[in-house]
């Protein structure tokens, strides 16, 4: 969590500076918590992830580098996608994470097809896809052919909802008229849960339920994780459409400070190794972003532009 939230603090204030970054920044701020709490459980090499561009978090916690992230931001030639996609859409397939396609449903189907596959060829063991939508996107046509697929199937599969109370500027009265997402889970015949997505033990214990079943073929499991998204959509949105009293309201907490007090009182943590944490990050993420700032960036006319699934490139 720290992690996550030192590196996109420091990739916010490049996008602001101007010119550093081509394209939009996302931050996961007040979504640590969920996120990481869900790949904490699963296994690099085994399990598949498809995390969204609020997941900052979650793909540190399953085993990407900061290198992946801070090349695919700066545009270097010698990231995972080699300079040449957008820096939010970047991923390693081969390693069970595969590159993002959009946060509005799209990747429980690409998870889905994953699980079936391997099903399909005897190699799924006791393999656990997961992935992440956001509040608005359940209400999309892909989100439930994909999850109705799943249920069917009865798939291995855990779905973190991050309902973050608003789909861009649309809060949720306007989005859904369910009295809770996990009620969804319900109509598709699969088992859901709801946690307060500012607390962090409580997001640990509910996913290790949710993939503990979903290994053991219960099939696909949905987490709803509530919590106020601590900035705008993007770096370029200031959520003046945020009363404040939404802002002050319990579900407006920051998930990270929270999570330092509550490790703090059990006696897992001293003040001063939290502190260690943030001083490591920050050295940690300077280092990258320095080395990926001075790699090169893919040449248009030299670069081979066949997909990078294709024959040849999988050759190289």
């Amino acid at each position: 969590m720290v992690r996550a939230r030192v590196l996109e603090d420091k990739l916010a204030s490049l996008y602001r500076a101007g010119g550093r970054i081509v394209g939009g920044v996302y931050v996961g701020r007040g979504q640590e918590a969920l996120s990481a709490a869900l790949t904490v459980h699963l296994t690099k090499g085994k399990d598949l992830y498809a995390g969204l561009i609020r997941d900052q978090a979650g793909k540190m916690a399953f085993g990407e580098s900061i290198l992946d992230a801070t090349r695919t931001y700066l545009g270097s030639v010698l990231g995972p996608m080699r300079g040449r996609d957008g820096n939010i859409h970047r991923g390693r397939p081969r390693e069970g994470m595969p590159a993002m396609i959009s946060h509005l449903g799209t990747m429980v189907s690409v998870i889905g097809g994953m699980l079936l596959s391997r099903r399909l060829q005897g190699t799924i063991g006791d393999c656990v896809g997961a992935t992440c939508i956001g509040d608005g996107g359940t209400s999309t046509g892909a989100f439930h052919e994909a999850v109705n697929l799943a249920a069917i199937e009865k798939l291995p599969m855990v779905i973190s909802v991050a309902n973050n109370l608003y789909a861009y500027s649309t809060p949720n009265n306007r989005s859904f008229a369910c009295d809770s997402l996990v009620d969804r889970a319900k109509g598709y015949g699969i088992e859901g849960y709801a946690v307060d997505g500012t607390d962090l033990p409580a997001c640990v214990e509910t996913f290790r339920h949710a993939v503990a079943r979903a290994r053991a073929g219960h099939g696909p499991q949905m987490v709803v994780g509530t919590f106020l998204r601590l900035s705008g959509h993007g770096e370029h949105d200031d959520a003046s459409y945020i009363p404040e009293e939404v802002k002050n309201s319990p579900q407006g907490r920051d998930c990270l400070p929270l999570s330092e007090q509550k490790l703090i009182e059990r006696g897992w943590f001293t003040k001063e190794e939290v502190q260690e944490l943030y001083d490591n990050a920050k050295d940690e993420a300077d280092k990258a972003i320095a080395k990926s700032s001075s790699e090169p960036l893919p040449d248009p006319y030299k670069e081979s532009w066949n997909a990078l699934a294709s024959p040849l490139l999988v050759e190289e």
